[in-house]
């Protein structure tokens, strides 16, 4: 019995050990809000950088107008075919032929109106049983804000339609990061020569 109660008096802590024991718990509180507190400092810095840096994304309209010139020969042309399939020239829709483009891209309709750029690369003949082309060209701008800009156009024209949507992918200068899409609509066809003009609506999102 005596062991018994030695014991829990040797135990039991004095008033001075509970003080310095509540002092450590409030410090280590303490220190566990100030931590808490820097973490949310740093949360809400993130978080306000990532809003300026998504604040800071531009939006443009573009229209221009796309002038593919096949007659005229080769000193006239914008268009020269480089390749064809098996069928092509048998197929009513080309099926196969592939054509390197340098096509005038103007403020107007007119192709003797302001010239704001060339759009240079490929289409391909991609429908065997309607017109559809694949197109993969850039928008390579030469006045202007834009001058020396580009904006890169992928996807499927489905020359039949009224309206076709195709992706723009990319850009560089003034519309590096760029994603968006492309509205072309036909103003003109010439269904003997070939010759066509097509406006252009882009909608880009960009640095």
């Amino acid at each position: 019995m005596e062991l018994s109660l030695v014991a829990a008096i040797t135990t039991r802590p004095s008033p001075k050990n509970q003080t310095l024991e509540q002092s450590k718990q409030t410090q280590l509180i303490a220190m566990a809000g100030g931590s808490f507190a820097a973490l949310s400092c740093l949360l809400l810095a993130v978080a306000l950088l990532a809003a300026t840096a998504v604040g800071e994304t531009k939006e443009t309209h573009l229209r221009v107008f796309w002038h593919d010139v096949v007659s005229g020969g080769p000193n006239v042309s914008t268009v020269a075919q480089v390749a064809q399939g098996p069928a092509s020239n048998a197929s009513a829709t080309g099926f196969g032929s592939v054509m390197v483009i340098d096509d005038p891209l103007t403020e107007g309709p007119d192709l003797t109106s302001r010239l704001l750029g060339r759009a240079q690369g490929t289409y391909v003949s991609a429908g065997k049983d309607s017109l559809s082309l694949m197109m993969a060209m850039n928008f390579v701008f030469v006045g202007g804000a834009y001058n020396g800009s580009s904006l890169a156009i992928l996807g499927a024209n489905p020359a039949e339609r009224r309206v076709r949507e195709m992706a723009v992918v990319g850009g560089t200068g003034a519309f590096r990061f760029a994603r968006g899409y492309c509205e072309a609509t036909t103003r003109w066809f010439n269904a003997t020569t070939g010759d066509a003009t097509v406006e252009y609506n882009l909608y880009v999102r960009h640095d």
